[in-house]
């Protein structure tokens, strides 16, 4: 009956609560038979969905096959069993499909010139600690471009925001930008680690940005730079 509950709870309204045999073996078909179902299932789980309708499908309306009363429940129980499996594959399938969030460029400390932040950067790489440089380079590019009033100082900016608004004010620089964006997210957010090209390639970016005047031609998005 607890399986009933459930089944019940998903259907609509006004569909009945207490289903006959052919009723539930219906309603079991149509629910195995929808496309989330059968999208995102491994080989070994479309042929167990596919000899379980199988099976739904030989029984017979009159009785006089393999579905006699109490396999109506069962077929349900079986029917929510693999409902549950259909979810725990394709969860992780739909989760790994989301876009990461991107990481917040400066952490909650006092505030630092860009000047600072690329020392930190170069002290990083002599040491041969390639994560810790990347990240604070990125920061330097991005305070950089605060000290210029490029963009606004705002709280909690993200990389993704910094690249986009960046992207605005240098806008043949957008790529180069999502680039350095995706990085920074990777080592920070993901920990992932650096390496000493991907440092150097962040450097010349900022030491390119610094020579560049902003002509705030390129795409729009939230948070946006200020003409200045």
């Amino acid at each position: 009956m607890m399986a009933l509950s459930v089944l019940a709870a998903a259907l609509p309204a006004e569909t009945p609560v207490d289903p006959d045999r052919n009723e539930a073996r219906r309603w079991a078909i149509e629910e195995l038979s929808k496309p989330q179902y059968a999208d995102a299932k491994p080989s070994w789980f479309d042929k167990l969905m596919n000899d379980f309708l199988e099976w739904l499908r030989s029984l017979n309306s009159d009785g006089s096959g393999p579905g006699q009363d109490w396999t109506w429940p069962v077929a349900i129980l079986l029917a929510l069993a693999l409902v549950v499996a259909a979810v725990i594959v394709v969860r992780p399938r739909l989760n790994s499909g989301r876009k990461r969030p991107s990481a917040a460029v400066f952490d909650e400390e006092a505030i630092l010139d860009a000047v600072t932040f690329r020392s930190r950067a170069a002290a990083a790489a002599a040491l041969g600690d390639w994560s810790t440089a990347v990240v604070e380079q990125f920061r330097a590019l991005v305070r950089s471009a605060e000290d210029r009033t490029v963009i606004d100082p705002q709280a909690g900016r993200t990389a993704d925001e910094a690249a986009d608004q960046l992207g605005r004010a240098f806008s043949g620089s957008q790529a180069q930008l999502d680039e350095a964006a995706r990085l920074f997210d990777a080592v920070k957010y993901g920990r992932a680690a650096a390496e000493a090209e991907q440092y150097e390639s962040l450097r010349a970016l900022d030491s390119h940005l610094a020579t560049l005047k902003p002509d705030y031609q390129g795409r729009t998005g939230r948070g946006l730079a200020v003409p200045r």
